[in-house]
């Protein structure tokens, strides 16, 4: 199979210093895409800012910075892939307007104005066809809830969700805790693992949901 893995978080710069993102590490993200090269997949990685260097092996690697970097990114490599694994933390919002020189302390406005980013996951289900797609959804509460509505609003095959706030869940560890949430209803709650143990078995629903 082709195999497209988005990993890590975007940043949206309020100017040429500074920027809006999130915890991400890409550690998720690139033990999916470790997991489908050592399955013998084609691998494609997308992958925004992080300090971990890039699986071995892969097809291709393409980093990006910003969300809109990121989907311009990703509506290239699903062309004729399979399947998609949309493990990176895109930035839900960016600065209204990115200041060309930085903003000095005494220059910086009482408030920052924000405009929405694209959905990602949803312009790319618009031309899903039969591909496999696989979300994540990163809660601090109801966990399964949330990540149901998501799947719903963005026709998934599966998501993954995981409440950020549990101890060995959270971003920049090695380990998770996650639960598979299907269209049907079902979920399939996973005890603490490793990461890299995780991506295994998604890469494992990947197979099964595609036929493989």
């Amino acid at each position: 199979m082709r195999i497209v893995v988005s990993a890590g978080p975007t940043r949206e710069f309020v100017d040429p210093v500074r920027f809006l993102s999130n915890r991400s590490s890409g550690k998720m993200g690139y033990a999916v895409a470790q997991a489908a090269v050592e399955a013998g997949h084609e691998t494609v990685l997308v992958s925004g800012p992080v300090s971990i260097p890039a699986p071995r092996g892969l097809a291709a690697f393409v980093p990006v910075v910003s969300a809109r970097d990121m989907l311009a990114a990703l509506r290239k490599a699903v062309k004729g892939a399979d399947a998609l694994v949309m493990a990176a933390a895109v930035a839900d919002f960016r600065p209204a307007r990115a200041c060309r020189r930085k903003i000095h302390k005494g220059e910086m406005p009482g408030a920052i104005a924000l405009k929405p980013n694209p959905d990602i996951l949803a312009a790319l289900s618009r031309g899903k066809g039969r591909r496999v797609f696989v979300g994540f959804a990163a809660e601090t509460e109801r966990a399964e809830a949330g990540a149901a509505a998501k799947l719903r609003r963005k026709k998934l095959d599966l998501i993954v969700a995981n409440d950020v706030t549990r101890p060995g869940a959270g971003f920049e560890v090695d380990t998770n805790i996650a639960t598979f949430v299907r269209p049907d209803g079902s979920t399939e709650t996973l005890p603490l693992m490793s990461k890299a143990e995780l991506a295994r078995k998604i890469v494992a629903q990947v197979e099964a949901l595609a036929g493989v």
